[in-house]
């Protein structure tokens, strides 16, 4: 008797850990049951599949949703459906919200708020403080938690942790792989006078490399010396890549597209407070030596750090316009534009936005298109060509810093636990997200 299966992706190539051929999927239970020629079996749902690749979920470990308190930037259900328009399976939201997520109750409203109307599967950092870092340990363990975000830099208020006695104390408290924001705070105030009124290609000088690298040798000095794993978020160096390749037994590394695809002073020029973020987008040969950074394995994932902010906001006079842009949405057209013009291979693609959130942050059953996983797909068409356009984006904002980037390779579904979410550009199923469960607490 043939095999039955709640949805069938049939006749598309598939690209996981076996690499890249011929295949189908067969899902039952929200779970992958079969991966093979299924073409006997039966399916009360069959996804034709032909001319596409179907990767395992993409995986997007840092956005900014800004809800609560900042939703007419964004909020949960706008940022998840750039989301999952953009192939997203997955998202790990950050903690800098009003009020900030610091505690039980700022952690669970999130996952109440989410309910039912985010549309990917998510989950929330918790921001590590001087007056919580006692209790990180419990904190980090709760549902829905993918661990604890420390601002040394770029942060105001309690977030902000700059001094190495209170990154010893966060680390001490917790267990779990705790992600920075590394920029040195003390460096950065006495670089303030280097802004230029309305000269936004001063960003990178006031930032500068040194902030970074800096930062980050204090960091990896703390992680080592008490035995504790990070994760170095947005990496934007160099000199970081080539000194985090020395310590990738107690860190791990983010780099983002806008890191790897911009380059000052071109982006500022063109693009004014549009190509603002923190930290800065550098120089060209800060990215070219991100890309070594990909290619030789010391970058662990991609992020967007999608954080959006409106026109009028960005349309302020440098330094009085904020930091940050959307790019959940974009992420994955930006990789696949590199692959397509061969910066990366899509094996290598898939390990960035899919394997290396397995490994680094323990995800209990997803990062991994394989019998047993969660049946999160994305699937693309590697060559559909496609202009991205303000027009495009979801996020409440309204714009993007890729507009009339030329796409080569676009997601054409997103189906996460065996439900077709998005189909062609439109919500197919919407509000179905559910929260990321881990490994290391898998009890709570």
């Amino acid at each position: 008797m043939p095999e039955t299966y709640d949805l069938i992706v049939r006749g598309g190539e598939v690209i996981n850990h076996a690499g890249r051929g011929p295949a189908d999927v067969g899902v039952r239970g929200g779970k992958i049951a079969a991966i093979g020629d299924l073409s006997q079996a039966s399916a009360g749902e069959v996804f034709d599949a032909t001319g596409l690749l179907v990767m395992p979920g993409v995986i997007d470990t840092q956005v900014h949703f800004r809800e609560p308190g900042l939703e007419w930037k964004e909020d949960l259900e706008t940022g998840s459906r750039g989301a999952v328009l953009g192939g997203v399976t997955a998202v790990f939201e950050m903690p800098n919200t009003e009020p900030t997520t610091t505690d039980p109750d700022s952690l669970a409203d999130k996952l109440a708020r989410a309910a039912n109307r985010m549309h990917c599967d998510h989950a929330f950092y918790v921001g590590g403080t001087h007056e919580n870092a006692a209790f990180l340990g419990e904190l980090e363990r709760l549902p829905g938690c993918c661990g604890i975000k420390v601002f040394m830099g770029a942060s105001t208020g309690t977030l902000l942790v700059q001094d190495d006695e209170g990154v010893e104390q966060v680390l001490r408290h917790v267990n779990r792989r705790a992600a920075f924001h590394s920029e040195d705070e003390y460096r950065l105030a006495e670089r303030r006078p280097l802004a230029r009124t309305g000269d936004w290609t001063s960003h990178p000088e006031v930032r500068d490399a040194q902030s970074a690298i800096q930062s980050t040798e204090r960091l990896v000095r703390i992680a080592r010396k008490l035995g504790k794993r990070i994760h170095v978020l947005h990496v934007t160096t160099k000199e970081e890549i080539a000194y985090l390749a020395a310590h990738k037994d107690v860190a791990s590394v983010e780099v983002t597209p806008q890191h790897l695809t911009l380059a000052g002073p071109e982006a500022y020029e063109r693009l004014k407070g549009f190509a603002q973020m923190n930290p800065p987008i550098r120089s060209a040969d800060h990215r070219d030596g991100l890309w070594v950074g990909v290619a030789n394995g010391v970058a662990d994932v991609v992020g967007s750090d999608h954080a959006p902010h409106t026109r009028e906001e960005k349309a302020r006079p440098y330094p009085a316009s904020p930091s940050g842009m959307p790019g959940v949405q974009t992420l994955l057209p930006i990789l696949l534009t590199h692959a397509a013009e061969g910066r990366l291979t899509m094996e290598r693609l898939v390990d960035l936005t899919s394997h290396g959130a397995n490994r680094v942050f323990g995800l209990a059953d997803k990062g991994r298109l394989a019998v047993g996983y969660d049946a999160d797909l994305t699937l693309v068409d590697l060559k559909h060509r496609r202009a991205i356009t303000h027009d495009w984006m979801a996020t409440r904002a309204g714009w993007t810093p890729f507009d009339g980037f030329e796409a080569k390779g676009w997601p054409m579904a997103t189906i996460i636990r065996g439900t077709v979410v998005m189909r062609d550009d439109e919500i197919t199923a919407p509000g179905r997200g559910q929260p990321v469960r881990f490994l290391e607490t898998l009890s709570g």
